[in-house]
């Protein structure tokens, strides 16, 4: 192996002053520890399938010898003057002279006078990669270096070293100084050859472009890891050493090992084989399984290389038990080692998040391992269920029972790296934004099992970015579950077209095999499971099913909200629950406040509730009304869309706004969803249907929400009469499918602002989208022309990828004479930051539609915050926070709007011209 000279030896990679101690950390042994780490990552952390596809065609020891030269060489960049003159961050000017000094001892002569104008043009990553490319390296490989900052370079940086030779060489001309330079850059390139195992640069294999992807993830996860001093509780890692040290007093292998230690707090999962002869339902969550839960279970069993499984299901049907069975049979046979959960809000998240954790609970029980969770959304601090679960580092390394935990070091950008993660479904659409580091998000669901849920809640916008995550996941093959009640036959095969062009490209087409006219398929339920290029398709489930067809009853209603609540009570008179879903949170509000004026027991759920108060009347709702609940004798429970997704309630009688029929479904899945005795009156399940003035006029408020031209096919086709689960897919198939349009009369206009609609928003969607993977490609360029500050916060990023305008967030409290307290009354300087930083909530969007009115709000809210709150600066949780401040009676003026807010209605708000 080649030898290290003293030169080489006193590169520093970095430097810091701590409790007025100054250290460093030589170059070669950062490059080693990152080595180190890589290769300890790609052996253990990484799944199987993820090795499977990083190898490709090359044998072990080719992808091992690969794994750890780019460990190695990841900052060989840093072996520049434009790099080892660099000022430290702290400003220590005594530090930065004393390495200059070092490596002035060593003969790098007059270091101390450099000056190089053009040293931002040579940022170490670049000049790594210019470095290897001079060396020989494939330019595919020699990318990755130039990449592991979190973007790749723009193009091959063919001409870096020659348009800024003094970066490289201290001078341009001069070759006594450029010596030194050339000498310690070629004996790190070589060692690191020798290191890996390579004889000679020519050894060094291609890659394609999707592989380099998931490389470029597992370098920046290495070099993260290998730069990580002290874990979140304080045990060592990768610690700098005193400036007095040398190589020469570091035992790197020790040095590693006590590292991995302290790091690697988890335990792998060993998926099992689902028997075939015990029931896994049963076994779970003791229920015998249902027959379609044991014909999917037993389909999926007999898959050869599963890709992507389609699940149409009515309601209550147990899909959720279906995905995780699924997701252990998937991790078996694939070799994936984790899962990924998509959902479409944080309530749903929430909610779901419960439900796998139960389910992980038993999976590490069986293991006796120590399996690791994250629930992936911008609220997660304020879950319970999060809360409670212990530290990875506080679980003692000798437990036999297995526990599940929380690592403290997978956060931020590295959430995503979590082995079990559930979350908003924008975490899998960003896998398809520009965005910085996106390497990581590739290389976190890449080994993972991805279930999305409730898949038809994702508009235009969205799916597009939904297809762009599915074709890279198709090409990992990762894979994939999809839930959904009410899936549009169009949107299953652009779906399982974009799985398909992820794995093989284009030319799938040639080797697809699938059941004649299966794009057309309604059957229901129904199982569409692509094995290899293979498509099977499933509608037969035999056995004795528990759920019971229901014939649900519908009218259509158009009255006054006085009358409408007067028609509600009347109907409940004699006792019941009556579930009443609308658009908009101002029209929820307005009817709960006609109800509070009865003697009847209300509750109001909606998006415009600070954060405590909406999981507890959560709570409250499931134990009231859910499977097990203590159901009162009368209750109107009044909500917006919040109530249509993964809450398991139960109404006795539904009104609902007009809506999409999918979402009416949807909603109506919550009418007699459980065996219970009910009201008289009550026992058939009656679906009231509302805002319908005449055939294509909905009202403003429901036309803004949804496009007029669904409304009309929905009023078109809705019946007097559904049958569930029996006509949900015709249903559906009818009002998306757009050769029945000639059956609705006037629906031309509709369609075209549609189709327009549509057009715009797949455009648009595409502004800030990577490419589909091509093998042939490198990943210079891969994120140019990125969202500007997405990378930055990871709200700006779901924003992004679902089409919403930006919103305030704002901390409400409650000021007065006295001083300034939580709106329960609570003394503000009595609670924690945590506490405080609860009482978060969103303001209205019609207060900050345009750009001027977002800009006018933030500087009144940041001249209010200074004003009373100014002391958050100094608090980690609450800095950055924007207070509104509400009077003794809980309101406020903000611009032109009056806002109050009520523990019984949420924030509400009018415009000083309004009426009401």
């Amino acid at each position: 192996m080649t030898a290290l000279s003293s030169k080489t030896l006193a590169l520093w990679a970095k430097k810091n002053t701590e409790d007025g101690q100054q250290k460093w950390l030589p170059l070669i042994a950062h490059l080693t520890d990152t080595k180190n780490v890589i290769n300890f990552l790609y052996n253990h952390w990484l799944s199987n399938n993820q090795r499977q596809f990083l190898k490709g065609n090359l044998s072990d020891d080719e992808i091992h010898k690969l794994i750890k030269f780019l460990g190695f060489v990841h900052d060989i960049g840093k072996s520049t003057p434009a790099f080892q003159t660099k000022k430290a961050y702290i400003h220590d000017d005594d530090l930065d002279n004393a390495l200059i000094e070092k490596l002035i001892r060593q003969g790098f002569s007059d270091l101390d006078n450099l000056e190089l104008p053009l040293r931002r043009e040579s940022p170490h990553n670049r000049a790594g990669e210019a470095l290897l490319l001079k060396f020989g390296v494939p330019e595919n490989v020699a990318a990755l270096i130039g990449g592991h900052h979190g973007k790749p370079e723009s193009a091959t940086p063919y001409d870096e070293i020659r348009n800024h030779t003094a970066n490289y060489y201290q001078s341009d001309q001069n070759e006594i100084l450029k010596t030194p330079w050339q000498q310690v850059q070629k004996e790190l390139f070589e060692y690191g050859l020798a290191i890996a195992g390579y004889q000679s640069v020519a050894d060094i294999p291609d890659i394609t472009q999707p592989q380099a992807v998931i490389l470029e993830g597992l370098i920046i996860m290495a070099d993260w890891l290998a730069s990580s001093e002290r874990t979140h509780n304080g045990e060592e890692l990768f610690p700098l050493i005193r400036l007095d040290q040398t190589w020469h007093d570091l035992n790197m292998e020790k040095r590693f090992e006590q590292a991995m230690h302290n790091w690697y707090l988890g335990d792998e999962w060993e998926p099992q084989k689902v028997s075939e002869t015990i029931d896994p339902y049963e076994k779970r969550w003791q229920f015998k399984a249902r027959p379609v839960q044991k014909t999917i279970t037993k389909a999926i069993g007999e898959t050869i290389d599963p890709g992507m499984i389609i699940v149409e299901a009515p309601m209550g049907l147990g899909k959720t038990e279906i995905a995780l069975v699924a997701a252990e049979q998937l991790a078996y046979i694939t070799g994936a080692d984790g899962l990924f959960m998509g959902l479409p809000t944080q309530a749903t998240s929430n909610a779901m998040f419960k439900r796998v954790e139960y389910w992980l609970q038993k999976l590490s029980a069986e293991q006796q391992g120590d399996f690791s969770i994250e629930l992936m959304h911008s609220k997660k601090q304020f879950d319970k269920e999060y809360k409670r679960l212990p530290d990875a580092e506080n679980v003692a390394d000798d437990t036999d029972t297995g526990a599940v935990t929380v690592n403290s070091w997978f956060s931020g950008k590295k959430t995503i790296l979590t082995k079990f993660t559930i979350g908003t479904i924008d975490n899998l659409l960003s896998m398809g934004l520009k965005q910085k580091h996106l390497f990581l998000k590739h290389l976190g669901l890449s080994g993972k099992v991805v279930v999305i849920d409730e898949v038809h809640a994702y508009d235009a916008y969205m799916s597009q970015y939904l297809y762009k995550a599915i074709t890279w996941l198709g090409a990992y093959h990762v894979p994939i579950v999809i839930l959904s009640a009410t899936l549009p036959t169009e949107k299953r095969r652009l779906l399982i077209q974009s799985y398909l062009i992820g794995k093989y490209g284009w030319q799938f087409a040639s080797k697809f095999k699938a059941p004649a006219d299966w794009e057309n398929n309604q059957a229901y339920p129904l199982v569409s499971i692509l094995d290899g290029c293979q498509l099977k398709q499933i509608s037969e489930f035999p056995g004795q099913s528990d759920q019971k067809v229901q014939k649900l009853q519908v009218e259509r209603i158009n009255l006054p909200d006085d009358e409408l609540v007067a028609a509600i009570l009347n109907k409940i008179k004699a006792g019941g629950i009556a579930g009443v879903i609308v658009n908009t949170v101002k029209r929820a509000q307005s009817l709960a406040k006609l109800v509070a004026q009865s003697d009847v027991e209300f509750m109001v759920l909606h998006s415009a509730f600070l954060a405590p108060e909406r999981t507890a009347q959560e709570t409250k709702l499931q134990n009231a009304i859910g499977k097990k609940g203590k159901r009162p004798k009368k209750l109107v429970v009044i909500g917006t869309q919040v109530l249509e997704q993964s809450l398991d309630i139960d109404f006795d009688v539904l009104y609902t706004d007009i809506a999409p029929i999918d979402l009416i479904l949807q909603r109506a899945g919550r009418l007699h969803r459980h065996e219970i005795t009910r009201p008289k009156n009550l026992e058939q399940p009656q679906l009231y249907v509302m805002g319908i003035n005449n055939f294509g006029d909905y009202g403003a408020a429901n036309e803004s929400i949804y496009h007029k031209y669904l409304l009309m096919k929905t009023d078109h086709f809705l019946p007097d009469t559904i049958t569930l689960p029996d006509d949900i897919s015709n249903l559906v198939q009818q009002v998306y499918n757009p050769k029945t349009d000639s059956k609705v009369a006037g629906i031309e206009k509709a369609k075209e602002e549609f189709d327009l609609y549509i057009e715009k928003e797949e455009q648009k969607a595409g502004n800030f989208q990577i490419n589909d993977p091509d093998p042939e490609e490198s990943i210079h360029g891969w994120l140019n022309y990125d969202q500007l500050d997405v990378d930055k916060d990871e709200q700006k990023a779901s924003r992004a990828v679902r089409d919403i305008q930006e919103t305030i967030e704002v901390i409400l409290l409650k000021h007065t004479a006295k001083g300034n307290f939580l709106i329960n009354g609570q003394d503000l300087a009595q609670v924690s930051d945590y506490d405080i930083s609860e009482q978060v909530i969103r303001l209205p969007t019609a207060i900050t539609q345009y750009t001027n009115e977002i800009e006018a709000v933030i500087k009144r809210l940041e001249k209010l915050t200074n004003k009373y709150c100014a002391d958050w600066q100094n608090s980690v949780l609450l800095k950055g926070a924007l207070a509104l401040p509400l009077d003794e009676n809980l309101t406020t003026t903000l611009g032109k709007w009056k806002l109050q807010y009520s523990e019984q209605f949420g924030l509400s708000y009018t415009k000083d011209d309004d009426d009401d």
